[in-house]
């Protein structure tokens, strides 16, 4: 049966929409784009350039030039009029679920009531969404059912509209963990479920459940060393998980060229995984002086996921009841405490890489983490730099993506406005081109 599932999925992804490639048409093979831009931040961290004209050729950058080059340069090249916009690199998101722009006790139903390929169908949307404000990578940190597997790579031979998807499948903790699909059902639903594949209990466990994701196809392994904010258990925020777990899970990982972003927001539970290893943290909201530390011997990655707090407050406005009773009180702490962590790690020069946690906060939204991370503490140069360059880092695709130079992909953005001295421009995005294909030009 689950075969059968799969299959139409996987169908509802692809069929059909090859033809209409969502209006973007591949670039001739050979054939030369020229983008001229009025301002150019090619290489974030550095200073951008004014007049400047990128060359793609073969959905890749060959050349960057100073002033408007035109095609009495390149015969035949056609030319991208941005002239007047403020040109950057598409955008990279390293924690989103694309799945479902729902949360609280509609995303508890909707677990009951949606079928996988509607939940194929609103990925899809999302993918879109998160594509047309700029975002041409992603990094998916779980799912059920394999949709963003799928996605993934429907999206990497433009079949559907979406960015570039670098995918963790399901998510692992331990039994009552984060990730543990049972919380709060009732015994008999919990019979019923029986053992999920994606909870592990000791080494030997936490050893398979991390090998069970590679098979699937995974390309990064998202485990949770903690309780999270939206787990339906009150248990509070601190560690969930045996060292002798920890290490099982993040060392499989490793053994497979895999790397490992935790979630965790109290500090034990942090401070474990950068003991170990991890290569990234995900919301970390409690942070202590050991934890500075960590990060900076380990040269992990801080993802901050400040939008959380859009995601809540909006859906708080619209019904007080959004959330049940064990949830709610860590909302509102969360709430509370967004971006103090932030404010320790920059300036001690903890690395940062730009993620949402969309799925919790709004897909489509995901530029709003600009303006929460420069309000924290984080220039707008750092923020965009978070945002690609040490984005690509932690991905692991620094030479295709994260910049605009000769080889990398021709991934680019265009803006009114200068986003390095206004972020929030960075929420308007009209012009976006993925893989050398335009797929936005307001």
């Amino acid at each position: 049966m689950k075969s059968v599932i799969a299959a139409a999925v996987v169908a509802l992804l692809t069929a059909g929409v090859a033809k209409a490639q969502d209006g973007t048409t591949a670039p001739v093979a050979g054939a030369v784009t020229l983008v001229q831009a009025g301002h150019l931040l090619d290489r974030p961290g550095s200073a951008p350039r004014g007049a400047s004209t990128v060359v793609i050729r073969d959905g890749m950058v060959e050349a960057v030039q100073d002033g408007f080059v035109g095609p009495e340069t390149f015969p035949g090249a056609t030319v991208v009029d941005l002239r007047d916009r403020f040109v950057l690199p598409g955008l990279i998101d390293s924690h989103v679920h694309l799945t479902s722009d729902r949360a609280g006790q509609a995303g508890f139903l909707a677990d009951f009531t949606d079928s996988l390929p509607a939940r194929a169908y609103e990925a899809a949307g999302n993918a879109r969404d998160t594509l047309m404000a700029g975002f041409t990578t992603v990094r998916n940190l779980g799912d059920s059912g394999g949709v963003t597997l799928a996605l993934r790579n429907a999206t990497a031979r433009h079949e559907i509209a979406g960015p570039r998807i670098v995918d963790a499948a399901t998510s692992i903790s331990t039994t009552s963990g984060h990730m543990d699909p049972r919380l709060s059902l009732s015994d008999e639903w919990r019979e019923l479920m029986g053992e999920p594949d994606n909870v592990c209990n000791g080494v030997e466990s936490c050893r398979e459940a991390v090998r069970i994701q590679v098979g699937r196809g995974a390309d990064v392994i998202k485990i949770a060393t903690t309780a999270g904010v939206n787990s339906r258990i009150g248990a509070g925020l601190g560690a969930q998980m045996f060292e002798d777990e920890a290490r099982a899970l993040i060392e499989t990982a490793h053994l497979y060229g895999k790397k490992v972003a935790v979630h965790a927001h109290g500090a034990d539970g942090i401070d474990l995984a950068l003991r170990l290893g991890a290569d990234s943290i995900e919301h970390g909201t409690i942070f202590d002086e050991s934890t500075i530390r960590l990060f900076r011997q380990s040269g992990a990655y801080y993802v901050p996921t400040l939008s959380t707090v859009n995601g809540y407050r909006t859906r708080l406005a619209a019904d007080p009841n959004a959330y049940p009773p064990e949830v709610l009180p860590k909302i509102l702490w969360r709430i509370e405490i967004t971006g103090r962590s932030l404010e320790a790690a920059y300036p001690a020069g903890v690395r940062i890489a730009f993620g949402t946690d969309a799925g919790v906060s709004l897909h489509g939204r995901n530029a709003d983490e600009f303006e929460l991370m420069v309000q924290h503490g984080m220039t707008p140069m750092a923020a965009i730099q978070a945002a690609t360059v040490n984005a690509a880092d932690l991905l692991g695709l620094s030479t295709e993506v994260g910049s605009l130079e000769p080889g990398k992909r021709a991934d680019l953005i265009a803006v009114q406005g200068d986003p390095l001295t206004d972020v929030t421009v960075l929420k308007s995005v009209g012009f976006v081109m993925r893989d050398g294909r335009i797929y936005r030009q307001d």
